[in-house]
């Protein structure tokens, strides 16, 4: 299946322009990948596994370089070239030996930022996930939810203008996972961020974004861009809804088109 044409976007915060990825074994990761995401936009990444979501979502972040192509957009960029980025990963990964606050306070510590210069953020974080009253716990004391909550706050606490999700949710029991969608919204509508999104659930992916962009499998390329045109906030009644069906319909359409063609 030749590669979804999608037209550029003007002022888009990030902007993919044909970029490819081979790896130092020649896997060749992802190749001719364009697409735009626009500022407050929430976009979701779908595809088989090995397609190169999370390859595109670490050169989106700059932990990885193109082989090929271009990275651009207006995403701001500080002195030392660094973007206004947060990133969370699919596991919390948070230091064991150190207490929710100080896990939290980690990306704010690596910036030079003092414990005493840095409280008011790392409460305000903790508040945000609604962790405020356990900012003195031990990562072994929480849930998995609660883990990956304070994983979020870690994210958040630089104030990130961008803000990349690896797959989340995926370890997550279903209660907890819908619970943490919702709040994921909420903070998204108060905070006004951009959000990518890597989920190979065609539900999480309808209910939480605004575009889902489907990829192809490897080498991994945009096959279809769909708008996901239903209003915000959403809650538990669209995912009951005739418009919530037919969106899951056509992502899965277009994931099992993808596959097809490439089978």
């Amino acid at each position: 299946m030749p590669a979804a044409r999608v037209p550029a976007m003007s002022g888009a915060l990030v902007e993919f322009s044909g970029v490819g990825k081979t790896f130092a074994n020649g896997t060749v990761a992802v190749d001719g990948l364009s697409f735009g995401i626009g500022e407050h936009e929430f976009v979701s990444l779908v595809g088989p596994s090995g397609c190169g979501k999370s390859t595109a979502l670490r050169m989106m972040a700059g932990l990885a370089a193109p082989t090929r192509g271009s990275i651009g957009g207006a995403l701001p960029r500080n002195a030392a070239g660094m973007a206004d980025i947060g990133f969370v990963f699919q596991e919390p990964t948070l230091m064991p030996w150190a207490r929710v606050a100080e896990n939290v306070y980690l990306p704010l510590k690596l910036k030079g930022m003092s414990r005493k210069a840095a409280e008011s953020r790392i409460r305000e974080a903790l508040h945000m996930v609604g962790l405020a009253d356990f900012h003195a716990a031990w990562p072994r004391e929480l849930s998995g939810g609660m883990k990956m909550r304070v994983s979020i706050a870690r994210a958040l606490v630089t104030s990130p203008r961008l803000l990349l999700m690896d797959e989340p949710f995926a370890a997550l029991d279903e209660m907890t996972r819908l619970r943490l969608n919702d709040d994921l919204l909420r903070l998204w509508a108060a905070q006004r961020w951009t959000v990518v999104f890597v989920t190979h659930s065609v539900y999480e992916s309808v209910y939480l974004s605004s575009r889902v962009v489907v990829m192809a499998a490897r080498p991994g390329r945009v096959v279809a861009d769909l708008p996901i045109a239903a209003p915000y906030p959403r809650d538990a009644e669209f995912r009951l809804s005739g418009d919530y069906a037919t969106h899951c319909r056509a992502v899965s359409a277009a994931l099992a088109g993808a596959g097809a063609a490439h089978g």
